[in-house]
């Protein structure tokens, strides 16, 4: 069975694989993901690289990394608190469960699972303190177990390194004829485009130009980068040296159907240099 997504996150590569695969390198040491987010980019490697090279997965997202660190490690245990939780569903038990602050990483790992497959559209928003904050989505047989995925993930995420680490002590551990794709928060295109409160840190115009220079270090030391982001002429300029690439992009997490069409997007291609 093939392994996919087990969490759904806003800006989630899935439906842009087709677009992304003539531009994934065919060979490379070892795979970095900074910003792993939903890892499709990860898995559709491992269904399609084989399992045999090394991968780092890196994300700001502590509760994240505890998911897949739990998914990796016990899977069994995990599926089987999702299937009581699954039958305790309903409107209290959601926010009885989004005010919960479990410990325990198998608690938090299904937390995070549940709120993931019964909150509103799937969308992962936290507050100024860290704090879950979206509401209960309008479901009526939620999908929350989810055996098909979970278990092809673990599978997946075997010898996996998962850390939790910022993006660029988690790049900068790449070396020559290693593989890195950069997915960070999108530089917004307007006012209202503004979202990357995926933690409670904010990913700003500073990080964006720092995020430049790792790539343009990437490319100097020999590694295959790759790095997605919105088609806005502050990314244009930052990489105005590398090919970009337009991709078409559909958009589901906006609440208003208009805000759901397919936008422009750019994937920007660091090719390794000779040097080290």
């Amino acid at each position: 069975m093939l392994a996919t997504p087990i969490v759904k996150w806003a800006g989630g590569k899935g439906r842009l694989l087709s677009q992304y695969e003539p531009y994934l390198p065919t060979q490379f040491k070892r795979y970095f993901e900074p910003f792993a987010g939903g890892a499709a980019v990860f898995f559709w490697l491992r269904n399609h690289r084989g399992t045999k090279f090394p991968a780092t997965l890196n994300d700001s997202n502590e509760e994240l990394i505890n998911c897949y660190q739990v998914v990796q490690q016990q899977p069994e245990p995990l599926l089987e608190r999702l299937r009581e939780m699954a039958t305790q569903h309903s409107t209290d038990y959601y926010y009885q469960v989004r005010a919960d602050r479990p410990e325990q990483p198998l608690e938090r790992a299904a937390r995070l699972i549940y709120l993931n497959k019964t909150c509103y559209n799937g969308l992962y928003r936290v507050n100024a303190s860290g704090g879950f904050n979206v509401p209960i989505g309008r479901y009526k047989d939620p999908s929350i177990v989810q055996e098909d995925k979970i278990r092809p993930a673990h599978a997946a995420l075997k010898g996996v390194q998962l850390w939790n680490k910022s993006f660029d002590d988690a790049a900068l551990a790449a070396r020559k004829g290693d593989f890195v794709y950069f997915d960070p928060p999108y530089q917004p295109l307007n006012a209202t485009s503004n979202f990357t409160s995926y933690t409670k840190d904010q990913f700003g115009m500073e990080q964006q130009c720092h995020l430049a220079e790792v790539f343009k270090q990437l490319v100097k030391r020999g590694c295959h980068v790759l790095l997605s982001n919105s088609d806005s002429e502050l990314i244009r300029n930052l990489y105005r040296d590398f090919q970009q690439v337009e991709v078409q992009a559909p958009r589901f997490i906006n609440s208003k159907a208009a805000g759901r069409s397919s936008i422009a997007e750019l994937l920007i291609l660091g090719t390794p240099s000779e040097s080290e």
